[in-house]
């Protein structure tokens, strides 16, 4: 069995329902929940959206309230203030360009302000059920622990190396146990390389 294959085979064994863990109904509370994450752990962005998602519920309600406001209602995750105004602002184009609908499309979502290839990727696989293999900082760093990148590729290759290396149909669910696997045992920190199946084919700690 090849690398690539013992790699999946032990995360489908590992992870069979790993899934998207930010809550959400819908693809605009998706979009949102995606765009707070960054830099900030799903854990927190799910508590605040508990809240955040029983008072906004449209597009207009994103942009009809002060930007004060919105501010002080994601205060508790990092970069709020950026994080504000960018979701204001996406609201606005989507309202605009886009009949109000959150975009199925990866040129259009990265139109958006504060989205980048990441965030779009997850909207794309998860709401729209399209391919997508999303490389946030778990799937990088287990992609490069497991010598399916290179140590110093940026995250573009990285992804492109995985979408070249898993077959097509299994890029969305991989990308949901890479990260799994990242968050609950190959973590940046003390990962559980004693239990790990794969221990003999990665190069933790050299890297």
């Amino acid at each position: 069995m090849g690398r690539v294959e013992r790699v999946l085979d032990t995360l489908n064994t590992m992870f069979p329902n790993a899934y998207c863990e930010l809550n959400h109904t819908n693809a605009l509370e998706l979009l949102i929940a995606v765009m707070l994450s960054a830099q900030t752990t799903d854990i927190s962005v799910n508590k605040l959206t508990k809240e955040l998602f029983s008072k906004y519920r449209t597009l207009d309600d994103y942009i009809d309230v002060p930007i004060g406001v919105l501010e002080k209602d994601l205060r508790k995750i990092g970069l709020y203030k950026n994080k504000a105004k960018n979701i204001q602002n996406a609201c606005i184009r989507i309202k605009e360009h886009f009949n109000g609908q959150v975009p199925s499309s990866q040129i259009n979502l990265e139109s958006l302000p504060g989205v980048g290839r990441k965030t779009a990727n997850v909207v794309l696989s998860v709401w729209y059920d399209v391919p997508r293999i999303a490389v946030d900082t778990h799937v990088e760093r287990v992609s490069k622990r497991l010598k399916l990148a290179y140590n110093n590729d940026s995250v573009l290759k990285v992804e492109e190396k995985l979408m070249r290396k898993i077959p097509k149909n299994l890029w969305s669910r991989t990308h949901h146990q890479m990260i799994f696997f990242g968050r609950y045992h190959c973590t940046a920190k003390r990962p559980k390389c004693e239990n790990c199946a794969l221990k003999d084919i990665c190069r933790y700690p050299n890297i």
